[in-house]
């Protein structure tokens, strides 16, 4: 199964909150010391702060796509991380003419493999499932991400545990080498 047809799999076990509750693993095969209380984007949804992403997975006919069991990390932008875009931007990649582009960005924050924010080692290149690469730069009190165009989001809530990876919620939107995301 390629990463991109992984993805639209792993979007749509995001969707649909699970109840169980399972341990997860880091992508080491080691045990997380933490229950999963539900999956990726079902554990998003119940956010305040996830909004604007929950409006742009459903905006991307990404909810309906079958459900997946493969383990990914989500680095998902909050509310103000979309508030940073370009005016019209948002609003741009939500019309149904750009649907392949939000799936792209979407995409660009999803990674193959749960990483704990303990295996986000400093240098280590994580590649997306849009074939994308972010570096991780680690810092005594901080963890960021920089993506191809220089663009640094940094972790602001880290190690989400969920039955099928982990979530890191970053205060910036990530862009391909082709988008502009900062203002």
């Amino acid at each position: 199964m390629s990463h991109k047809i992984g993805f639209s799999l792993l979007l749509s076990s995001l969707l649909t909150l699970g109840l169980g509750a399972t341990t997860a693993s880091a992508q080491t095969g080691d045990a997380v010391n933490a229950t999963a209380n539900g999956n990726l984007l079902g554990m998003s949804k119940l956010s305040t702060e996830h909004t604007t992403l929950m409006k742009a997975v459903k905006a991307a006919g990404l909810e309906e796509a079958a459900r997946g069991t493969t383990k990914y990390t989500v680095f998902a932008p909050n509310n103000a991380a979309f508030d940073k875009l370009p005016a019209g931007k948002l609003n741009e990649l939500l019309r149904p003419a750009n649907k392949r582009q939000l799936v792209q960005l979407i995409g660009y924050h999803v990674v193959p493999g749960s990483y704990l924010a303990a295996n986000l080692t400093d240098g280590l290149q994580l590649q997306t499932v849009q074939g994308e690469t972010l570096t991780v730069v680690r810092q005594p009190n901080s963890i960021t991400l920089k993506d191809s165009k220089g663009t640094v989001a940094t972790i602001i809530n880290d190690d989400i545990v969920a039955e099928n990876g982990i979530i890191h919620s970053i205060d910036t939107v990530l862009m391909s080498g082709g988008a502009s995301a900062s203002k």
